[in-house]
């Protein structure tokens, strides 16, 4: 997608987006943004049908901003913006965020739109599990090379996402996608996945008390298998894989980075072996089996620098999940929950589920619900036990 025909959108956005009809008495759809300096841009692309734009503050681990961001859609709701029509949006570098986010907080959002950028950052951060995206579908619109492979590959892996060239792509198109998708606070079939009580809620269940002895091998593990590709330790440097070179160029360097890296510099040789363009050095970095000490020598404007490093080859993630699937059988009146290393959880019933129903949990059943609302429910002895939330 060229940067210059989203800069240009104009009031044909509302023309394409007028399938989508909003009564002047209905809360109003938002979009949530990864990156608050993004906020004006989106402002001007959904000026013309007037949906909100919200941000989260800036912050450095990427779990606190997923919490900031969450923090400023609740907010937002309260002051009227639409619960089933939230959509979250990242360009470039924090593109990445948008994948992240979704999986760490599924049932927030309708739907997500990345441009450009890649999900790699968030796959290789060992927390991108593809469960989490089933009722939360993103479209992905880029021009890198290996991206429509990437993208096939990802969604093999059971993630739900749908990829289109950037290019020619417009802002009306992305918001007309946007806006065909809602978010059902009770879907009928929910799955989650977690390696935090932080980010632990799934619709209407909430995963309240972990613990790995409960095992359950019908549920693996959802979570996208890492790139593992190993790197040059010099501080979390960015760059675009399709880039012509002479050498690698640095083009993206976090907040306060404190290394060696200047933006504009370029990663030429690495142990005297030359590096000519970024697809040479992905191929030199793969060639490592084990971390080891290593030389780069990097150009600056005139001047050619040598930097002592590291090849870091990261290792696998072993940390334990937690997962549950849940679904309502409206013909058999039944609620059936599956977990894997949950010991309690929190269970809202709606009005409509709630009528001559039973619910069962890992094989365990409850004669009847008692109603309809939350319900705090736990495995003990092979006993479950089901009380009102407090």
């Amino acid at each position: 997608m060229r940067s210059r025909s989203w800069r240009s959108a104009s009031a044909a956005v509302c023309a394409t987006i007028s399938l989508v009809a909003w009564s002047a008495a209905a809360q109003t759809p938002a979009i949530a943004v990864v990156d608050p300096a993004d906020v004006g841009q989106w402002q001007t692309w959904t000026k013309e049908i007037g949906w909100r734009v919200i941000a989260g503050a800036a912050a450095e681990n990427p779990d606190a901003r997923v919490l900031a961001l969450a923090a400023a859609v609740r907010d937002a709701i309260r002051d009227g913006a639409d619960p089933g029509r939230i959509y979250i949006a990242g360009r470039g570098q924090a593109a990445a965020l948008v994948f992240y986010t979704i999986s760490r907080t599924p049932d927030l959002w309708a739907a997500g739109i990345a441009i450009e950028g890649s999900p790699t950052p968030a796959i290789d951060s060992g927390r991108l599990f593809a469960a989490n995206f089933r009722n939360a579908p993103v479209l992905w619109a880029s021009s890198g090379e290996g991206d429509q492979g990437l993208a096939a590959k990802v969604r093999d892996e059971g993630l739900n996402l749908e990829w289109r060239v950037s290019s020619g792509l417009s802002p009306a198109a992305v918001l007309q996608w946007l806006g065909s998708r809602k978010r059902n606070p009770f879907p009928a079939e929910v799955d989650c996945e977690t390696n935090s009580p932080q980010f632990a809620s799934c619709y209407w269940i909430r995963m309240t008390k972990f613990d790995p002895a409960e095992r359950n091998d019908v549920l693996a593990s959802t979570r996208l298998a890492r790139a593992q590709t190993p790197s040059l330790d010099l501080g979390g440097f960015g760059f675009k894989a399709d880039e012509p070179g002479p050498g690698l160029l640095v083009s993206y360097l976090p907040e306060k980075y404190n290394g060696p890296l200047k933006l504009g510099d370029r990663i030429v040789a690495i142990d005297g072996r030359p590096v000519e363009t970024p697809k040479r050095y992905l191929e030199m970095m793969a060639r490592y089996t084990e971390s080891r000490p290593a030389v780069a020598a990097v150009q600056r404007g005139k001047d050619r620098i040598r930097l002592e490093t590291f090849v870091t080859v990261p290792k696998q993630d072993n940390v334990v999940t937690a997962r549950v699937q849940g679904q309502f059988l409206a013909a058999d009146r039944e609620v059936q929950i599956v977990s894997r290393s949950v010991k309690e959880m929190r269970v809202t019933i709606p009005e409509d589920w709630a009528r001559d129903s039973r619910l069962s949990w890992n094989g365990l059943a409850l004669e009847k619900i008692e109603g309809a609302g939350c319900f705090l429910l736990t495995v003990d002895k092979e006993l479950l036990r089901a009380e009102k939330c407090q």
